[in-house]
């Protein structure tokens, strides 16, 4: 099926309305008379002139979790995301973008999506099959520096795949995206102000899901993000996320976060670099949240990068502690818009917050090599309340990429449980307390 839901205005009647207010004064003139050349025509070169893009994955995707129950099978997800964009050009500082996704299964559908709830003997794979609209806006250019987007778009503040608060998840097949306004700025020196008002999220459970808030989020939420790149040695990143969300199944995500961050290199050699990161955010209820929300989030990273250049480019290593601020009950600190499969391990053990909190101490052992990325990243996972053992995992990944559009992947973690009675305890129904084992394989073209 495929679906587009609209906000306050659908798209499609605000890009009919863009076209009928300029199509006037497109066509007045467009006449000629003999022997003089024919005027240009704006709007056809908006409709003409723009860019097609293009996006093929197919991924394998097998899976091995004790959690679920017996008789328990391995589950084994091969999926393709297509997804084809056109990207007009501009009539009167107006463009628009429009992009179709699509997500398909080969093969026999060996595993449980999110939402087919007629296989639970093998374990989640979040890759429902589907065809969405995953972005359509219109986007003004007439302001200096600065670039205003109306409808479905993606949105993200931070280098993928590390999306702390806001992404588009691009680890999934099916990709999250904003029914948004969002004003993006570089007017002032070294910043980048970034502004949005959002008041729907288009899922990776896809859009058929029947499970309450699997396909959307519905919202009246509000992102502040400000990056400035002035200082010598780091990046000052102030933000502030009002999350208020609609349903009563996701009120409890309700929170407003306010937080700082620095981070950036200061060079020892030629070659070699220090890497540091500091980073603390606040978070309390918002909304219509029914709970007293009261939390910390702490980060702290120290690493160095040396540069040899042949056929080792570089090596990276890093050593990080992240905190998650838990009471043990409700109270824990959340980030439901994030890439969180980026964080707490490829495993996705702690995708929410336990009620407990985190802390996560790892190391992370990056290198390329013959033009070949590989990593490695150790996890010490523990609560923050009561400071017991949830578990330890291995990340592993190489990935390789020719001639800029052409990529070839693999990647495995591996998740082990901590027996302690705590953690059995109070984790074994969201997953902490079993053992998780996770293997990729993909190829991805873009054009």
């Amino acid at each position: 099926m495929v679906s587009l839901r609209a906000g306050p205005a659908t798209y499609v009647a605000c890009i009919q309305l863009v076209v009928l207010l300029l199509v006037p004064d497109v066509l007045h003139g467009a006449e000629t008379t003999a022997g003089t050349t024919e005027p240009t025509d704006p709007f056809r070169e908006f409709l003409t002139g723009g860019k097609v893009d293009l996006f093929l994955r197919y991924r394998f995707e097998n899976v091995d979790d004790a959690q679920v129950p017996p008789p328990r099978k391995d589950a084994y997800a091969n999926t393709l995301r297509t997804a084809l964009g056109y990207n007009t050009g501009l009539l009167y500082h107006f463009g628009a973008y429009f992009q179709v996704e699509d997500v398909r299964v080969i093969g026999a559908e060996k595993f449980n999506d999110g939402g087919n709830n007629n296989i639970t003997d093998r374990a989640v794979v979040v890759d429902p099959e589907g065809t969405e609209i995953h972005q359509a806006n219109l986007r003004f250019e007439g302001i200096p520096q600065t670039i205003l987007r109306f409808g479905r778009q993606e949105i993200e503040h931070r280098q993928a795949p590390l999306h702390r608060y806001i992404g588009n998840i691009l680890w999934r097949q099916n990709w999250q995206g904003f029914d948004a306004f969002r004003a993006t700025s570089r007017y002032l020196p070294d910043t980048v102000a970034d502004y949005a008002y959002v008041w729907n999220v288009n899922r990776i459970f896809g859009e058929d899901n029947p499970l309450p808030d699997r396909s959307d989020f519905r919202m009246d939420s509000h992102f502040f993000n400000v990056q400035y790149n002035g200082f010598r040695f780091g990046k000052f990143e102030p933000y502030a996320y009002l999350l208020d969300f609609s349903n009563s199944v996701s009120e409890r995500f309700s929170t407003r976060t306010y937080g700082l961050r620095f981070d950036g290199s200061y060079p020892v050699t030629l070659q070699a670099k220090i890497l540091y990161t500091g980073e603390y955010a606040r978070q309390h209820d918002y909304g219509g949240n029914p709970n007293d929300i009261g939390v910390n989030y702490w980060l702290g990273e120290f690493g160095a990068n040396y540069t040899f250049g042949k056929l080792v480019d570089s090596v990276t290593a890093k050593a990080s502690y992240e905190v998650l601020g838990g009471d043990g009950g409700v109270e824990s600190f959340q980030t439901p818009l994030g890439t969180n499969h980026a964080f707490q391990g490829w495993a996705d053990r702690f995708l929410v917050t336990p009620g407990d909190g985190i802390e996560d101490l790892f190391v992370t052992l990056k290198t390329n090599i013959f033009g070949a990325t590989l990593m490695a990243v150790y996890h010490d996972l523990s609560s923050d309340k009561d400071d017991y053992d949830y578990g330890t995992e291995w990340d592993l990944l190489i990935e390789k990429t020719f001639l800029k559009r052409y990529t070839v992947g693999l990647k495995y973690a591996e998740y082990d449980a901590d027996k302690n009675t705590l953690n059995v305890a109070r984790n074994s129904t969201a997953g902490q307390a079993f053992d998780l084992t996770k293997f990729w394989a993909w190829i991805q073209v873009t054009f």
